[in-house]
């Protein structure tokens, strides 16, 4: 039992940054959470998904009881149906022919536990996680330069630099902390420069001296332009490329020679920033180069990262204080899962399925009956075996494929068709639940125990600081049931997280003696009491060696059969041409204040209030031809799918591509699973999915009319060809849209309450209607319907939830969907912890607070989380530029 009065240290299940966090239980059964000011990670600071956490708790849609087929079900008959389908499928179709699909958001435990079941007793390496969708071209990249899956790096690292390159990285909203520390570390060191190498202007650039705005996947010639620009100019680090690497002659000549002209009309940069940059790459010492999704998500990722990784061998600029290539991963234990084996081309603890020694090596440790001696199928390929019948039983845990993967509508076909589906969930709101043959209830975070590795390498604990609800179990203790169940009990007789937890530490040791970058073995032996005092470490920690800050390969040791750093020649292959029928480039991604499916995050209403629906950017110059004017709805299609989202039509992309966030699902929105979109190509050497890259079709979506509703109860059902629904304090906000003629009082009364008093307002010829519901005065519902989208300010409106009652006199400015004279109105939402919205910082501004430190002491934003500080320089600067724009007009008159 957990004491309620007592703080817990855990970590934070978000991003990959791995932020220590406090959360302390109270006695009312809520939860508040706080950063935690001694872990290395983030040393107290969160973000906004953090800070909101606790808000995130609720028990309302959990998943609390084993179903097999719809029906409540004790774990013991749907165990025994999961091992005995499992070994059938072994039997009669051989072990190819089942399959696990996991996820960065299980613990490292669990990872372990599925990885030695699935590849060491099953006998197939038919395991792959989500991580395939966001970190394996890196995987991919290390192990070609390497040898192995090595972050040479800290985060320390970008403190020190006196350059860091983002390069595909929204640091600002996707690891938001870390992007907190680099800030901080720019403002005390006013020599550091920042440069941002994005298709998009995001929240990043308001940090950048220096914005190369590229087009999609050309990335490959810029770096390897600057490659030939080192070697060309007699830049290269001679000393550490002669003694510790090997290839670099053929690198150069795969990268061809520095034609700056060249290179500018390949990435559509102009030809004075690209030499700017290579002349601060050249002179820059101390250079990082941190990457993500924009480089990993794509047909070229590997490439993107191994010609980024060239440039760094070449100076020597890794493994030392401030230098290095850097990537930054996504999930919270993506990492973890890397080192346990949890990609189907891996086995655990770094070690090569290829390599028949260290199959040797990990059969042994497990005394296993079998090992996995090819590598399984990659994510894209093991949906395409569910899909055409090779798989005939698929586990899936903590991840909603049908949502995040390409072509995703294909996806689903796939899990109809599959005849045996389990699904381990958190919640009963996942896509994914309606497929599964059984339904397993997984433990959620707060109820998990164990640890995860974040992207500089540093081993955390997550710890629980709640109770188990109702029949919820641990991934570990499901898949270990289910391994006993098959026969294999010795190996699976887990007592707890700490005995999987040694058991990986010793198999990291085990034949290492330095031949393997991952090695923990220093906790081969770690008692339960030290296990759940573990502080945050580092790895590699080899047996009786302390905790240290670690780097790799400043003087050599790497992991390939050479033990030299491999160049890898990679040569820049043009991205395929959109056509015709579908002229645009589809770019898919994060937003600030969401997280994956939003199945934690969509519950909060400060964090759905920054953006409450799925969206569109797209060019002014590209809406204003096919006359898509702002908040229409537009239509996204590729040859795999379709989704109906809102037009938001800005500069921040170039022309040609369209931005749609990930994160819509069946949920909270009709029609807005973008991956659906996505085309399921893939990198040759990752398997990792293209999701930067899909050519689409944009044609604004003509509707009849549009509404607008705040509400105090979900609608059971919404008659509507478009909406999106999203929490508000109080009750619902709801977007909505049709394309044929609508009675709109027919409508509100589908969505209203009974016993309500009703009152409405409507112009026939001018196309609206309004109608309003009290009880005792207080307002249950607003509805506001018109043959245009609906203009009312939305914070406004939300409010009107969270009020007290309302006079009879002021129902008339609800109707009206005006905000009265005395209450401005807000704006767009900026500061999630504050409710700051952007009229107000526009306001400040005017008023003389023309720093984000100023709007900060007037306003609050931006002083809680920090994650919006980028967002209100964004604004500030645009303000100041139309401020200038407004005075040369005027001196020019």
């Amino acid at each position: 039992m957990t004491n309620n009065n007592k703080t817990t240290r855990t970590t934070c299940p978000y991003c990959g940054v791995g932020c220590g966090v406090l959360a302390t239980r109270h006695p009312d059964g809520t939860v508040s959470v706080a950063g935690d000011p001694d872990h290395p990670s983030n040393y107290g600071r969160l973000c906004s998904k953090g800070s909101a956490l606790g808000e995130t708790l609720s028990l309302e849609d959990r998943l609390l009881y084993p179903e097999i087929s719809g029906k409540r079900a004790t774990w013991n008959d749907a165990l025994d149906l999961v091992a005995r389908t499992f070994q059938e499928a072994v039997r009669d179709h051989g072990p190819e022919s089942v399959a696990f699909y996991v996820s960065g958001q299980i613990l490292t435990e669990d990872y372990y536990v599925a990885n030695k079941l699935m590849k060491g007793f099953i006998g197939s390496a038919n395991i792959d996680t989500n991580s395939r969708l966001c970190m394996a071209s890196s995987v991919a990249g290390h192990r070609r330069a390497f040898g192995s899956d090595t972050v040479p790096g800290t985060y320390e690292d970008l403190e020190l630099a006196d350059l860091v390159v983002l390069v595909g990285s929204n640091l600002a909203w996707c690891h938001p902390v870390l992007f907190q520390r680099l800030e901080a570390a720019k403002a005390a060191n006013p020599a550091m420069r920042v440069v941002v190498i994005d298709p998009r202007k995001t929240a990043t650039c308001a940090i950048a001296d220096l914005h190369l705005q590229l087009k999609p996947d050309t990335d490959v010639a810029l770096f390897n332009g600057l490659l030939s620009f080192l070697a060309e100019a007699d830049l290269v680090n001679d000393g550490y490329v002669k003694r510790f690497t090997e290839g670099f002659a053929a690198a150069v000549k795969a990268a061809g020679p520095c034609e700056i002209g060249q290179i500018a009309e390949t990435t559509g940069l102009k030809r004075q920033d690209i030499a700017l940059f290579y002349e601060m790459v050249a002179r820059t010492e101390k250079t990082v180069t941190v990457y993500s999704q924009g480089v990993n998500q794509s047909v070229v990722g590997t490439d993107k990262v191994n010609a980024i990784v060239n440039t760094h061998l070449a100076t020597g600029r890794i493994g030392k204080p401030g230098m290095g290539p850097f990537s930054v991963t996504g999930q919270p234990n993506a990492m973890g899962g890397r080192e346990v084996g949890g990609l189907a081309n891996m086995l655990a603890s770094h070690m090569v399925l290829e390599n028949a020694e260290h199959r040797r090596i990990v059969q042994d440790f497990w005394k296993s009956p079998a090992i996995a001696e090819k590598p399984g199928l990659k994510t894209v390929e093991l949906f395409n075996a569910v899909r055409d019948g090779r798989i005939k039983a698929l586990w899936i845990m903590a991840t909603s494929p049908v949502d995040s993967l390409p072509d995703a509508d294909g996806v689903a076909e796939a899990l109809k068709a599959c005849p045996f589906v389990v699904v381990s969930e958190v919640t009963r709101a996942a896509d994914t639940v309606p497929y599964a043959n059984v339904l397993l209830p997984a433990a959620a975070w707060g109820e998990k125990d164990g640890t995860v590795t974040n992207s500089e390498r540093r081993i955390s604990r997550q710890r629980a600081f709640l109770d188990l609800p109702g029949d919820v179990r641990p991934d570990w203790w499901q898949l270990s049931e289910v391994g006993s169940r098959m026969g294999y009990a010795e190996a699976f007789s887990y007592p707890g997280p700490a005995a999987i937890f040694r058991e990986h530490a010793g198999l990291s040791g085990y034949r290492n003696e330095g031949s393997r970058d991952f090695d923990i073995g220093a906790y081969e032996d770690v008692a339960d009491a030290g296990f759940d005092a573990l502080e945050p470490f580092q790895w590699p920690q080899p047996a009786d060696t302390q905790a240290a800050e670690t780097r790799f390969f400043a003087e050599g040791g790497f992991y390939t059969e050479t033990g030299q750093g491999q160049f890898v020649p990679v040569v820049f292959k043009a991205p395929r041409q959109t056509e015709r029928r579908y002229p645009f480039v589809l770019n898919t991604g994060r937003i600030r204040d969401q997280w994956h499916t939003m199945t934690r995050t969509g519950k909060t209403p400060r964090l759905t209030a920054h953006f409450a629906e799925p969206f569109a950017e797209i060019h002014p110059l590209d809406a204003k031809r096919l006359k898509i004017a702002p908040a229409d709805l537009v239509k996204v299609q590729s040859p795999h799918g379709s989704v109906l989202v809102r037009a938001l039509i800005t500069d921040r992309g170039g022309e040609g591509q369209v931005f749609v966030p990930m994160h819509w699902t069946d949920q909270l929105a009709f029609n807005a699973r973008v991956d659906a979109v996505v085309a399921p190509a893939t990198d040759p050497h990752s398997g990792q999915p293209g999701s930067k890259f899909t050519p689409v079709a944009v044609t604004k979506a003509p509707m009849a009319w549009f509404g607008f509703a705040v509400l105090r109860q979900r609608p059971a059902k919404i008659a509507a060809d478009y909406w999106a629904l999203a929490p508000v304090p109080g009750g619902y906000r709801l977007e909505c849209a049709g394309r044929n003629e609508a009675d709109f009082a027919e409508l509100a009364t589908s969505l209203g309450l009974a016993d309500c008093e009703t009152v409405e307002i409507s112009d026939v010829a001018g196309g609206w209607f309004r109608q309003a519901q009290w009880k005792e005065d207080h307002l249950q519902t607003a509805f506001y319907f018109s043959a245009s989208p609906v203009e009312v300010s939305r914070q406004w409106a939300c409010s009107l939830l969270s009020e007290d009652a309302l006079a009879p006199r002021d129902r008339a400015s609800v109707l009206a969907g005006r905000v009265p004279a005395d209450r401005p109105d807000p704006g767009a939402l900026v500061c999630s912890c504050f409710q700051v919205g952007c009229n107000q910082i526009a306001e400040a501004a005017r008023c003389g607070a023309e720093s984000v430190n100023a709007i900060g002491e007037t306003l609050k934003a931006g002083t809680n989380c920090g994650s919006c500080r980028s967002e209100i320089q964004t604004l500030l600067d645009d303000i100041a530029k139309e401020s200038l724009d407004d005075a040369n007009i005027a001196k020019a008159s």
